[in-house]
């Protein structure tokens, strides 16, 4: 297993706990929450920000991934990488579904400290930006870090997933659209969602010998 996604999925366990832990004996949302979302819109950042956050949230979009997801898949598909880009789909899709389901189940609302700066419409917990694209761009790297060769190669993709993914929590936050906790619960989940899917496509690889015919 890549040292990275060992390291990104040991966090992702430990802020979990963390989460669970303060359920146990404080009230949602967390203190926290309220003081990070209503010390960011009194901040504001400079002027070009706002419409910078609203670019980078939608990197994190139903539309965007899919077009990722679909992209990547076909020129895996070129490279007769077949398994690597079913699993990809396979993956990205189960996890989305999952997402949606948690989200119907909580039913957790969307803060209402301050103003959206973007139109929502689903149930706040866990954020399914900050999940779907830990799902995707992270299980996209953890599955290509079996199929490139050199550490560099695989240390560049990490290190792109969680920027992008660390970058499209944190807009949501700063819009006003999520708490911080449903976007910590979000990358925790979408991490240990493509430690899961880096398994099964070393156990299927091993089974099968490869892919590439």
């Amino acid at each position: 297993m890549p040292r990275e996604l060992a390291g990104l999925a040991t966090l992702a366990l430990a802020a979990l706990v963390v989460l669970a832990l303060g359920l146990l004996v404080d009230r949602v949302p967390f203190g926290f929450d309220s003081a990070i979302i209503a010390g960011l819109r009194a901040w504001g950042g400079p002027a070009w920000l706002r419409g910078a956050a609203i670019d980078v949230t939608a990197l994190g979009g139903g539309t965007v991934l899919t077009l990722v997801v679909l992209l990547v898949a076909g020129f895996l598909l070129t490279q007769r990488l077949w398994l690597t880009a079913l699993l990809l789909v396979l993956a990205s899709w189960t996890g989305g579904r999952v997402v949606a389901l948690v989200k119907d189940q909580v039913a957790r609302a969307r803060p209402e400290l301050v103003d959206h700066l973007v139109p929502v419409s689903s149930a706040s917990f866990p954020s399914g930006h900050a999940a779907s694209s830990a799902i995707v761009y992270l299980t996209l790297a953890a599955l290509a870090a079996q199929v490139v060769r050199g550490r560099a190669i695989r240390r560049y993709l990490f290190a792109a997933a969680v920027l992008l993914t660390g970058m499209i929590g944190t807009s949501r936050v700063y819009l006003g659209v999520h708490w911080p906790s449903d976007v910590l619960a979000g990358w925790c989940f979408g991490t240990l969602w493509a430690l899961g899917w880096w398994w099964i496509a070393a156990f299927t690889r091993r089974a099968i010998g490869g892919e590439r015919g």
